[in-house]
């Protein structure tokens, strides 16, 4: 018997199990607004991306999701499962992007992974520390470390310094197909143990500024017209105030829309010229996925030319969007859909539902969740995440009454939020300022962390565009009563510190 017991410990580490637990293709993009997918309907009728398509009818697409206001919070929240607020020792510091932490207070989940047998890679842009964690919680990783290469952040698409497993080099080509052809190499079975189940964080860079399509598809969409968004020029009467400093977009004399200056647009990297028509700009900013969905159906074809295909829970999602003129903005951070709301599909073949559509919203610390669970893994410590698998199973289901979370708290983590900034600190990202997002079935609740501002309730429902804010109405007194005491609720459950502290809102 003992010797049995034995050999049962010896394969289960070994990996001889690995159909038991699903191979993980976790593929990220930047700054990916979801109209930028045929497969949502919201995209423009002239927007084609047939590979994440034929991945949605494989799968489940949910309509909206929230990772996090900007690129580092939402990598953060993938890493530890839990919400800005809730990360410890996290801190930028030194030149952009510079960023620490303290690897025993801040863990991350992929090692916790490599302690149960899996084999876990991340290949890609790095954006959460100068330590990227090789390994330690990767076994494999080429990663562009953005804060170890602060000269080198900016370049996003071409010549960049690549971190070969603590090696560093200057590549060539297009850094889409770049990671494209490394995570090929990888499922295919190099730098990796094939006896094991594998993770595969992929994390490409666009479409992040400098917004850089492949010379192959560059121009390929020239001369479509773009809807506008009805709010682009203003005012802006019924949002917060800070929203006016945003004001991206002027009117030229043909009236249609034009880019102001980038000072104002404030888009990091962003070298798009001032004075480029709407239309145009959206062009090439589609333009940059086409490259990502090329690899996307690559990594596809790779999978089921493997035999790998049936046993690989895949899902791809972006840190946050990023408005294209919603409300005047062109930019992510704010607490917009247009600004902050990934695309998201889940498939696993013969384990989830095929061609459905989930409208309940989740965040980063609940598909953390749901990966460890599929994998069969318990984190050693206290994660934001719901239990997702029930809409896992039945998408389109109306029993379910969870309220979702995000928090955007500038450029602070963990114990650092626990007190309100000064006002230097509350708007350092963006001239955006901190906020709690909560999304209660159809309804968006926003409170902006300013003393006196007003309160956002959003029907999205019956106005997905964002233009008409409940809150400010008596007749949806109740209703903001009760959004608000539902989002003070989880920010108990997620244990932030600064509820004592939040400024009063504007009485309405």
């Amino acid at each position: 018997m003992i010797k049995h017991a034995l050999l049962l410990v010896l394969l289960l580490t070994s990996g001889a199990f690995a159909e038991d637990r699903p191979n993980i293709l976790f593929i990220f993009s930047d700054d990916q607004n979801y109209k930028t997918l045929s497969c949502y309907p919201e995209s423009p009728d002239w927007v084609h991306t047939p590979n994440i398509d034929a991945l949605a009818k494989q799968g489940i697409r949910f309509e909206r999701t929230y990772f996090g206001a900007w690129c580092m919070p939402s990598r953060a929240s993938f890493l530890t499962g839990r919400l800005q607020h809730g990360i410890q020792t996290m801190r930028m510091q030194g030149q952009y992007p510079g960023s620490v932490y303290d690897p025993q207070q801040c863990r991350f989940w992929p090692a916790e992974l490599r302690k149960s047998g899996y084999h876990t890679a991340q290949i890609g842009k790095w954006h959460t520390g100068i330590d990227t964690g090789n390994g330690r919680d990767w076994d494999h990783q080429i990663v562009w470390n953005r804060p170890g290469h602060p000269e080198n952040a900016g370049n996003y698409f071409y010549d960049q310094i690549m971190t070969f497993n603590g090696v560093d080099r200057k590549v060539d080509g297009y850094s889409t197909d770049n990671y494209t052809n490394w995570a090929i190499d990888y499922i295919k079975g190099q730098n990796r143990d094939e006896t094991k189940p594998w993770y595969l964080w992929l994390c490409y860079g666009a479409i992040h500024g400098p917004t850089t399509p492949a010379d192959r598809h560059e121009g390929k969409l020239a001369g479509n017209n773009a809807p506008v968004p009805e709010d682009i020029f203003g005012p802006w009467p019924n949002k917060p105030a800070y929203l006016a400093n945003l004001n991206a977009w002027q009117e030229g004399p043909d009236g249609k829309p034009y880019r102001r200056s980038k000072k104002v647009a404030k888009s990091n990297f962003n070298t798009n010229t001032a004075g480029q028509g709407y239309d145009d700009w959206v062009q090439q900013y589609n333009e940059c996925e086409m490259a990502i969905d090329e690899g996307v159906g690559r990594l596809i074809q790779t999978l089921r030319d493997t035999g790998q295909l049936e046993n690989t829970l895949i899902v791809y999602a972006a840190d946050q969007g990023f408005a294209l003129g919603q409300h005047g903005m062109n930019n992510k951070v704010a607490a917009y859909d247009a600004a902050i709301a990934s695309p998201m599909i889940i498939s696993h073949a013969g384990k989830i539902p095929a061609g459905k559509v989930c409208a309940h919203p989740i965040n980063a610390p609940d598909l953390v969740r749901h990966f460890c669970d599929a994998a069969n893994v318990d984190l050693p410590w206290r994660t934001d995440g719901r239990d997702i698998s029930r809409l896992l199973t039945d998408p389109e289901t109306d029993d379910w009454s969870q309220p979702m979370l995000m928090t955007h708290t500038g450029r602070r983590y963990g114990s650092d939020t626990d007190q309100m900034p000064d006002e230097t600190g509350m708007y350092e990202v963006g001239g955006i300022p901190w906020y709690a997002l909560l999304r209660d079935g159809r309804y968006k609740y926003i409170r902006t962390m300013v003393e006196g501002e007003m309160e956002e309730v959003y029907d999205l429902d019956a106005d997905p565009e964002e233009l008409n804010n409940l809150a400010l109405l008596p007749e949806h007194r109740t209703l903001l009563l009760s959004l608000r005491e539902k989002a003070i609720e989880e920010l108990r459950r997620t244990d932030a510190k600064f509820i004592p502290h939040l400024p009063a809102p504007r009485t309405p």
